[in-house]
């Protein structure tokens, strides 16, 4: 699929073929920064899903008999093509999702170095050799893939994502049925295209372009062994708590956050003011790792608002394909409303507003004359970029109250409070724990003492110390506790979710002998 807008309608690949499915509505994908349609796609339907977990089930058995190697060689074909591709292909997840353009390029650096650790990984040792306590016996763990893997993948990381699932659940020898965000069917489209072009075996690898129940269509079926889910808390818990109640199914879900950052009087805060920005506002607010709470030390707040506020007043939002732009677009019109919800809920509940560019003046929104844009012939903006879904940051300073669902609820956008703290790392820790999520954190300190008690007391899955809590490299996991996840969709965390583990033992002598000091003698009745 190539970067233009096209008229063509895209449908689903199963069983090797691209179709168009059972159903006859259709949807678009669209540029959230202009409002325009960039393609159009089939809707997938339960029969549709049906088809694809069908050809799943039939080609497993043919694809776990590969070797790890024979499977990771269709992905080193998608690792050079991802390469190859890689500024056309962040152009295109910038385009669909909003992104700024080095977030775009990265998101697709992300899937390579993505794909490079799974298809590599097949030429590591596996399993584990375990000391038995009978000498005539080996011990050791293999892993088995488990089958069919259900992949339901978020928007706002459109390529890295689908291959922190689907790299790993392939090479490991597991077949895969994919549900993309409907936000972002082009980039779907675009990896279906890869995979199909590798010469994978028909059904080891089907998409189905779609809604949310196409995607439960696809978790809830009897055929599926393992969900792998990233995206909302409220759709993650509904399939964690349906995938659990299902014996040998399993499920791992990274969800949302309520993340915060500590900065404590002995913070650095040329780095707490950058890093607290990047948080809060990189990707629009959009990453399930966005800070949206700044708990701040009472002897640096001062300090610290001001120069926060500062640069959140004057922080670029324009057109996401300019690489002087450093905030684009929200992904659509009902997150804008969302966004908009959450920043009168703080003003309801008591907040003191700092920054409030929710309603972007018109010289912020962009022209119209930047790359890629609509223009009339009078040289007027026409209308594109008008009809983005514009925001900017919104900042607030309240009172720590545990009860405040501003503090509580997740936004999942340029939605940032302030929080000033009197004591000891201890009463950070209180503060920033107070949340049903556990996903990512940071700590600004120059004392390892502290930093080393956030590490050790901070109740999430991601932690970083003076840095953005930001960013992830695909061999470290990532996920959270609480409300956040009950799993590790990616790197090595991800191998136990899709694969079985074998305890096998083996004898090496003639004669049974037990461990514990069970006795192997036979008796009978004579005896």
């Amino acid at each position: 699929m190539s970067q233009t807008p096209t008229d063509e309608v895209y449908g689903h690949y199963i069983d090797g073929d691209w179709t168009q499915g059972t159903g006859a509505e259709t949807f678009e994908s669209q540029n959230p920064a202009t409002g325009e349609s960039l393609a159009e796609f089939h809707r997938g339907t339960d029969d549709d899903v049906d088809a694809a977990l069908e050809a799943a089930e039939d080609a497993f058995e043919e694809w776990r008999d590969h070797s790890y190697i024979d499977r990771a060689e269709y992905l080193w074909e998608i690792y050079h093509e991802l390469r190859d591709r890689h500024d056309e292909l962040g152009e295109i997840v910038t385009k669909e999702c909003g992104k700024e353009i080095s977030e775009g390029k990265a998101d697709v650096t992300e899937a390579w170095h993505m794909v490079e650790w799974a298809a590599g990984n097949a030429r590591h040792p596996h399993g584990d050799v375990v000391p038995s306590e009978v000498a005539s016996k080996d011990a050791y763990m293999r892993r088995k893939p488990r089958g069919v893997v259900g992949c339901i993948t978020p928007w706002n990381f459109p390529v890295a994502i689908p291959f922190w699932h689907m790299a790993i659940a392939l090479v490991e020898g597991n077949t895969v049925v994919w549900k993309p965000a409907e936000q972002t069917p082009w980039c779907g489209q675009i990896i279906a295209e890869m995979m199909a072009e590798s010469g994978i075996p028909d059904g080891v690898f089907n998409m189905i372009q779609g809604y949310g129940d196409a995607g439960a269509a696809i978790t809830e079926d009897d055929r599926v062994d393992t969900v792998l889910f990233t995206g909302s808390a409220e759709v993650g818990q509904e399939i964690a708590s349906k995938v659990g109640g299902e014996p040998g199914k399993l499920a791992a879900c990274e969800m949302g956050g309520k993340n915060g950052i500590i900065i404590t009087e002995e913070a650095d805060l040329d780095t707490a003011v950058h890093s607290a920005i990047m948080s809060s506002f990189k990707t629009t607010g959009q990453r399930c790792v966005s800070s949206e709470r700044l708990i701040v030390h009472t002897d640096v707040y001062d300090e610290f608002k001001a120069r926060f506020v500062d640069l959140a007043t004057d922080v670029a939002v324009g057109n996401p394909l300019e690489e002087s732009t450093f905030m684009g677009p929200a992904i659509e019109a009902e997150h804008v409303e969302k966004i908009r919800r959450h920043n009168d809920l703080a003003v309801e509940e008591g907040a003191e507003v700092l920054v409030d560019r929710f309603e972007l003046e018109d010289g912020e929104i962009p022209d119209g004359h930047g790359e890629g844009a609509a223009t009339a012939a009078d040289g007027e903006r026409s209308g594109s970029y008008a009809n983005g879904h514009w925001v900017g940051p919104f900042v607030y300073e309240i009172e720590y109250d545990t009860d405040l669902r501003c503090l509580e609820e997740e936004c999942f956008g340029p939605h940032v409070a302030l929080l000033e703290y009197d004591g000891d790392i201890d009463r950070a820790l209180e503060i920033h724990n107070d949340t049903p999520y556990g996903l990512a954190g940071a700590i600004i300190s120059e004392d390892y003492r502290q930093i080393n008690r956030f590490r050790d007391r901070a109740e999430l899955g991601l932690a970083y110390g003076n840095l953005p809590c930001i960013g992830a490299e695909v061999q470290l996991p990532f996920g959270g506790v609480k409300k956040s996840g009950n799993g590790y969709p990616s790197a090595r965390e991800a191998i136990e979710a899709v694969t079985e583990r074998t305890a096998w033992t083996i004898n090496n002598s003639r004669k049974i002998e037990m461990a514990q000091g069970l006795s192997a003698d036979i008796t009978t009745s004579e005896d």
